[in-house]
């Protein structure tokens, strides 16, 4: 087929590349110039395990093509994908901006028929309305269908995900669309859930706002193992076991962050409020989440009572590993409290550096080397799981540093490995490991 895919993030771009993969030839449209020039060259603007190769691989062979000209990409396309970016507004609501300027363009050059497919997250409704603005709009006589296609791809895993996942969603009121979407998808070979627009669009929203809840509520039950004395690892892995809960999305730390979780149940929130449903389980799921970023610092201080003039090493700064997104990841609110407090900061990651440079407080410094990092550092700070992080030799840090204190907020290594290091340990629902001066 003849696809063309609007928005070159981290949603549009690896989808285009999957799809040409599988042997359709894509367009991806951008109305940013420099990145589609990067994209040319075969650099990819995000980091995303494989993406850059696989994106490479298809450029050469002819299958994947980027352009800033819509009716390069539009003229001749046989499935259009809206792929652009919903921000949150202040509010809490979904930002439709970029999604009402695509179906503009699209009213502007689309000349035959197409099914259009909204990719990018959106309120309940959208298609919908999308689609009309669309006909309303239309410069040729020219017939097309809409279909809702939510994505639920984890960043770090994307190209993974879209060859390995468990369901595609797929919602229209023709069957006619449907067919040719699932057609689209068919060679991913991957059960299709078909239902209705509306249907497939509250989907998205509600698997991210569950998965956002399990989240929180493991993290509550960790300051109560932490106050008990259980391990909130061995209680999460004993709930998981349960089918009826399952083990993922279990794993105790400092809350969530990225480009969907945060979006989407401010979004959901504000979705029940437009219908006057105060949905008061979300409200509580972001509450526990934004103090959960909190939790190292207080660990932090109540250790040595006062963070002024300490120099703290911050071990990861994007909200997960394998992926370059700042997007409400912890290091923004935990690096700017210790700056408040008088600490001084220095931050080490693999590859999110020069992200975070232009969201970090700037007397945040940075290094590429994590020894020199932790070197006479007053304590560490690990807020990403990178491999890079859990390979650390944790008594060789603790050499390095003035004071051999780590305040791990992913429960990065076992309370055991922490006791041979012989440094001091505080982690998430677990027991401190305090050194032995005897």
């Amino acid at each position: 087929m003849k696809v063309t895919v609007i928005g070159t993030g981290y949603v549009g771009l690896v989808s285009g590349v999957c799809y040409a993969e599988i042997g359709h030839e894509v367009t991806c449209i951008d109305v940013n110039q420099d990145k589609i020039a990067q994209l040319r060259k075969g650099k990819s603007p995000i980091f995303e395990p494989n993406l850059e190769e696989l994106m490479n691989k298809n450029i050469h062979n002819g299958k994947l093509q980027f352009t800033d000209n819509y009716l390069d990409g539009i003229e001749h396309a046989e499935v259009i994908l809206i792929a652009v970016g919903t921000p949150c507004k202040q509010d809490g609501t979904a930002d439709l901006q970029f999604v009402e300027s695509v179906a503009a363009n699209i009213a502007l050059y689309i000349k035959k028929y197409a099914v259009i497919v909204i990719k990018s997250t959106v309120p309940v409704g959208t298609n919908h309305y999308i689609g009309e603005l669309i006909k309303k709009n239309l410069v040729h006589d020219t017939d097309f269908d809409m279909v809702s296609n939510p994505e639920f791809l984890r960043e770090g895993t994307a190209i993974k995900d879209t060859f390995n996942g468990d369901r595609i969603v797929l919602g229209s009121d023709s069957s006619k669309a449907l067919a040719i979407v699932e057609e689209l998808h068919k060679q991913f070979n991957i059960p299709y859930f078909l239902t209705d627009t509306r249907s497939a669009e509250m989907i998205k929203y509600a698997a991210n706002a569950f998965l956002a809840t399990k989240i929180s509520f493991i993290n509550e039950i960790a300051k109560i193992c932490e106050k008990v004395g259980a391990n909130v690892e061995d209680v999460a892995l004993g709930m998981g076991k349960d089918k009826r809960i399952g083990e993922h999305f279990l794993k105790a730390g400092i809350g969530y962050g990225g480009s969907c979780f945060p979006k989407d149940t401010k979004a959901l929130v504000q979705i029940a409020g437009n219908v006057e449903h105060d949905f008061e389980l979300l409200r509580s799921v972001i509450k526990v989440n934004i103090g959960q970023q909190q939790a190292l610092i207080e660990k932090a201080i109540s250790y040595f009572g006062d963070l002024s003039e300490k120099k703290i090493a911050i071990l990861g700064l994007s909200f997960k590993p394998n992926t370059d997104d700042m997007r409400d990841a912890a290091s923004v609110v935990i690096t700017d409290k210790l700056i408040s407090l008088g600490a001084s900061v220095i931050a080490y990651d693999p590859v999110t550096i020069e992200n975070a440079k232009k969201i970090l407080n700037p007397r945040v410094t940075f290094n590429t080397n994590i020894n020199e990092v932790m070197y006479d550092a007053d304590c560490v700070f690990i807020l990403t799981e990178w491999d890079q992080i859990k390979q650390i030799d944790l008594r060789v840090a603790g050499r390095l540093m003035k004071n051999p204190v780590f305040f791990d907020g992913r429960n990065c290594f076992t309370l055991e490995e922490a006791q041979r290091a012989e440094i001091d340990y505080f982690s998430i629902g677990r027991s401190a490991v305090i050194r032995n001066f005897d």
